[in-house]
């Protein structure tokens, strides 16, 4: 398979990808663009990368204020990530109760909270091996 094949398989969510990325990679910092741009609070990230039984090379989690914040927050990062990177998430998770939104595009997943929400699943606790990132805008 040749590297064009390899992307192809990824923008349309295939999570056999062996493409790897870190934070100075263009997905990366589109999500915490579009996050920021919401005004999203307490954002921070989790490189997974060294731990073996992770499922993504990212977490990018991040409080919202509302239900309306939360879901403006997720809608931007998938508008702002298909027009800048080409790529539309391998699936998004929560947009009912608008409580915790997950937005996965596989090799970084993103965790959009309301605040106690965040402090009841404490996903930072949780992944404490990981080296954590402070995004504050």
């Amino acid at each position: 398979m040749n590297t064009t094949s390899l992307l192809s398989d990824r923008s349309k969510g295939s999570k056999s990808t062996p493409v790897r990325i870190n934070r100075n990679s263009k997905l990366f910092k589109t999500i915490l663009r579009a996050i920021q741009e919401k005004k999203a609070e307490h954002i921070v990230s989790l490189d997974l990368r060294k731990i073996p039984e992770a499922v993504s090379d990212f977490f990018i989690i991040c409080d919202a204020t509302s239900t309306t914040q939360v879901k403006a927050i997720a809608d931007h990062i998938e508008y702002l990530v298909e027009e800048e990177c080409g790529e539309k998430p391998y699936r998004s998770e929560g947009r009912t109760a608008l409580q915790w939104v997950l937005v996965d595009y596989v090799n970084i997943v993103v965790h959009i909270f309301q605040p106690e929400t965040r402090k009841f699943y404490r996903l930072e606790e949780m992944w404490s091996d990981a080296a954590e990132a402070d995004h504050e805008s």
